[in-house]
């Protein structure tokens, strides 16, 4: 890692050199490029620096220390060489999260799956709870929500919905909500007043483009009929809603939430792109044999990542034992941080282990 650091190190003196030359400043596409890079890698070496300055100042006090015979002045060393041990170690990890590979995916938009799992109608209504809560999560971050399709219930639930995330960032703050979440409450429709448990799953999906995935025409299966779902006279009587087939892995996408054949077309592309995309590295990385497991899982309670519960206003994540008494407010989205900078957190240490600078 130190030889790392040391060739960025030299690198940024490189680009120093180059912003004084006079060809360089008279290109400006050149130039451009030059101050990208240079801005780019000056966090990391101001912060190897600060790094190399903090294990100085460590050795020089702990040699004073090591020397010292006055015991007042011996206590002072050793707090100040704490002190400085400390902010070394944050040094350290704040340069590890610099090197560490980025995922690429980070910065995409996503589709957002979230279905109803075990519990019928009240797993249904906590579909329609938690659409809602990133709707808002992402309204508060200026991201753009569009529903692809929805399956309404009677009552107000959502047998399943799947919508894009439009933003930068998107990806990085909502990856760590796939999985099985858990819902213990009381159903409005339940008169003795027993906790029922009931289960969603959320798929979060990277947003592929086309040079990503490619998609053979011929391995398609279209087929277009009519919408079931509200939207007007013209939904209902003309062939808008789109189903498309992917033959060779099976995947099926269905969209009806325009009144247009050829915009459905192009949502239900664009599902199915992110759901092939997420097959391929879920393969890729060995870790499951069907398409989509690793996210979803089947629906069941004991799959559960989170649990919102509600009689105690308690939202529990049973990956990082994170449990808040504010279950109203997140529902709500605007404090869903309290329980993703966690998550990022406890995940980044995670990538980090084993890293070493020496």
């Amino acid at each position: 890692m130190f030889n790392r650091l040391k060739s960025v190190e030299e690198r940024y003196h490189q680009l120093e050199e180059e912003l004084s030359n006079a060809e360089i400043l008279a290109n400006q596409k050149e130039y451009q490029k030059v101050t990208r890079e240079h801005a780019e890698i000056s966090p990391v070496v101001e912060t190897y620096r600060q790094f190399k300055r903090l294990s100085r100042q460590v050795q020089e006090n702990q040699e004073l220390l090591e020397a010292e015979d006055d015991p007042e002045m011996r206590e002072l060393f050793k707090h100040e060489v704490a002190r400085q041990r400390k902010e070394l170690d944050a040094c350290e990890t704040e340069l590890k999260l610099m090197l560490a590979p980025k995922d690429p995916k980070d910065d995409k938009s996503v589709i957002l799956e979230i279905r109803a799992g075990t519990g019928g109608e009240e797993a249904a209504l906590f579909v329609a709870d938690l659409f809602r809560m990133y709707s808002r999560y992402a309204e508060l971050r200026r991201w753009k929500v569009e529903i692809l399709d929805a399956h309404p219930t009677g009552i107000g639930g959502l047998k399943e919905i799947v919508a894009e995330i439009n933003g930068k960032g998107a990806y990085s703050r909502l990856k760590y909500e796939r999985g099985a979440h858990r819902v213990q409450r009381v159903p409005v429709t339940e008169s003795q007043g027993r906790i029922h448990t009931s289960a969603v799953t959320v798929a979060v999906l990277p947003e592929a483009e086309e040079v990503d995935v490619y998609i053979d025409p011929n391995e398609l299966r279209v087929d277009v009929f009519r919408s079931s779902g509200p939207g007007g006279q013209s939904v209902n009587t003309t062939d808008s809603a789109v189903r498309i087939t992917h033959v060779p892995s099976g995947l099926v996408v269905i969209c009806q939430d325009e009144k247009s054949q050829h915009k459905n077309k192009a949502k239900a592309l664009k599902v199915l792109r992110a759901r092939l995309l997420d097959q391929m590295q879920s393969e890729q990385e060995a870790k499951i044999a069907q398409e989509r497991k690793s996210q979803v899982g089947t629906g069941d309670r004991s799959e559960r990542i989170r649990t919102y519960n509600f009689p105690q206003n308690r939202v529990s994540d049973h990956r990082i034992n994170l449990t808040l008494y504010k279950l109203d407010a997140i529902l709500d989205g605007g404090t869903l941080d309290d329980i993703i900078d966690p998550l990022t957190t406890h995940f980044q240490a995670e990538a980090l282990k084993g890293l070493r600078l020496g």
